[in-house]
Order: structure tokens, then sequence, then C-alpha cells
């Protein structure tokens, strides 16, 4: 009886916390739906281009791919993304292929494309050497995803941490005391941002150099630009999470937040190529930071860009901090009773 007793206890208490039952049964539903909607996707259609001369040597060319004068501007248009690599037509014996190279699932599309379409019906043989704009056909899956996932963890840890130690500060009753006191709630919110951001830092900081360093992930551009990059990204999981703590009582519901606010990022990141994915979808990841993280990542990483090209990215990661930083100070007034 006396076990019976306790059990029910357990669960009335279960009962009576409505947002640990939504969790239970919604979240799972929540990331099994996307996972669905993503892996149900339809295959990824490269988009091709070709660069023709006067002697084009029997090949057919499928009427979808784009047409370029000269290479240049093919480079170009593969630069922008608006093609994913291209066939250089103007030696007729010997056509040559240059594909984007920074995403090997796409490398792979363009060249069984290109040879599909290519060697069909026509005699004539495509070059075997394939040239690479950003990358190298040695580029493994590590390398390609790597920017990526450096992100997530980074993201994810400095989310939960600092989500966990604004918790505390609240529930031990030191919030309260400095709410009392004639201290601005706005310059509490800074100086928590502040104390937070130096130890974030540093674990940035360390985790990009061993991801680099001793693991060796591919890094074609500036390490001060990724480490840019990253504090950014950093500094608005560190406000989101210290954001999102507000409105938790406990550290179980803050971990609550973990599979609706931080999970669902990762598949609107560029692990998955999101131009396969539908558009009323799609868009989810365009309100998230580690959408535009992952892709500034991967500019310097693989691409090899400067902090020019990746200023927009890094102006927006800036933006969404400032956001949450004036959400924390509104959030914060309803604990300020004098």
């Amino acid at each position: 009886m006396r076990i019976l007793g306790f059990s029910l206890r357990i669960i009335r208490q279960l009962l009576r916390d409505k947002r640990t039952l939504a969790l239970m049964f919604m979240a799972p539903i929540l990331i099994l739906t996307l996972l669905s909607l993503i892996f149900d996707s339809e295959d990824y259609e490269p988009k091709v281009g070709y660069v023709l001369s006067s002697a084009q040597n029997g090949f057919s060319i499928p009427d979808r791919w784009e047409d370029y004068s000269e290479e240049a501007k093919a480079t170009t248009a593969m630069k922008e993304g608006t093609i994913d690599g291209f066939v250089d037509f103007t030696e007729p014996n010997n056509p040559s292929i240059t594909v984007e190279g920074s995403d090997p699932t796409i490398n792979g599309a363009v060249l069984k494309e290109i040879q599909t379409a290519l060697t069909k019906d026509n005699q004539a043989t495509l070059s075997e050497e394939v040239h690479y704009l950003y990358g190298q056909q040695e580029m493994g899956l590590f390398d390609s995803f790597g920017p990526i996932l450096l992100g997530f963890f980074i993201f994810f840890f400095v989310f939960l941490v600092s989500g966990v130690s604004f918790l505390r500060e609240r529930t031990s009753g030191t919030l309260e005391r400095l709410l009392a006191s004639p201290l601005r709630i706005w310059e509490m919110v800074v100086s928590y941002v502040i104390g937070f951001g130096i130890i974030t830092i540093l674990q940035a900081s360390f985790i990009s150099w061993f991801s680099i360093y001793i693991l060796d992930m591919m890094m074609k551009g500036a390490f001060i630009h990724l480490l840019m990059i990253i504090v950014t990204l950093s500094f608005s999981a560190l406000t989101l999470g210290i954001l999102l703590s507000s409105f938790a009582k406990n550290e179980l519901q803050m971990m609550q937040f973990i599979p609706i606010v931080v999970v669902p990022q990762i598949f609107f990141s560029g692990l998955f190529n999101l131009d396969t994915i539908s558009d009323w979808l799609s868009w989810i990841g365009r309100v998230t930071p580690l959408y535009y993280a992952a892709d500034a990542l991967r500019d310097v990483m693989i691409r090899g860009l400067s902090l020019s090209e990746i200023a927009v990215p890094l102006l927006i990661l800036l933006g969404f901090s400032i956001l949450f930083v004036l959400l924390n100070i509104a959030a914060l007034k309803k604990y300020r009773k004098i």
C-alpha cells in the first residue's frame, strides 16, 4: 500500500505539471514530424551551367542547363549560388567539369547529372579531372558538416549553461535581492551578459581551436573570422538562454526548452539541403541564429571568404543578441516589486 500511495503521489505531481506533460507527448511528435518532412522531400536537382564554343563536338545539352558565354561568368554564377557546377566546352575534344565543391552531396549530384546527360547519346568522353571552386575532391563529410556541428554544439552548451546558471540566480534569491537594489534592470542584464560572455568567449575559442588544429577540420579562411562568428553566435545563445530561463521555475523546465528551441535548429542549419524542403517549412530556418551562423562558418572554413563577405550574417547574429537583451529587460520587469 505504501508503494501504491507513493506512486499515486508522483502521478498527481506529473499531472499538475502541464508543461512536462505537454513536453512528453508533443516534443517527440514535433521532432518526428520535422524528420518526416525533411527525409521525405524530393531528391535534390543540381543546377548546372555550361560554356559553349563554336565547335560543340556532338554533345546534346539539356534545356534546363544555364548557358554562359565564358568561364569567368559561369564561375561568378557559381560563387553567387546560381549554379552548382558547369561544363566548359571551350576545348571540344576535352570538355572540363567544375563544381562548387563545398558540399560533397551536391558535388556528387552535379557529377552524376553531367555524366548521365552527356554520355547517354554522345560518343565523346568527358575529362576525368574535376575542378573544385572550393574544398577538394578528398573532402569528407566531417569537413563538410563540421562547421555546422561546431556551431550547433557551441550554441547548445552555451544556451544550456547560461539558462541554468541564471535560473539558479533566481531560485537562490540572488536576483530578488538585486532587483530590490537601485541597480537598473538593463544594467543587470548587461552585467550578466558580460560576466557569462567572458567565459563563453573562452569556451568558444578553445572548442574552435581544438576542432581545427587537433581534429584537423578543414579551415581555408582566417581563424579570427571564425572566432568572430562563434562569439556572436555564443552571445545569441547566451541571451536566449537567459531569456527563456525567466519562464522556467526549475532546471527540469529549463531543459524542456531544448527539444522545442534548440533541436529543431539543426534541421534548418544546412545539415540537410533546404532546397529540397517545402517553402512553407524552410522559412523556419531564417528566424533562427544557427541558420546564419552555419552558413557563415562554411563560408569561412570551406570557402575561405573574407570578413566583408560574411558581414551580413554577423550583423544578423548581433541583431538576435540585441533583440534577446531587450526581451530580457522586459521579462525581468515582472520580478521587480519596488
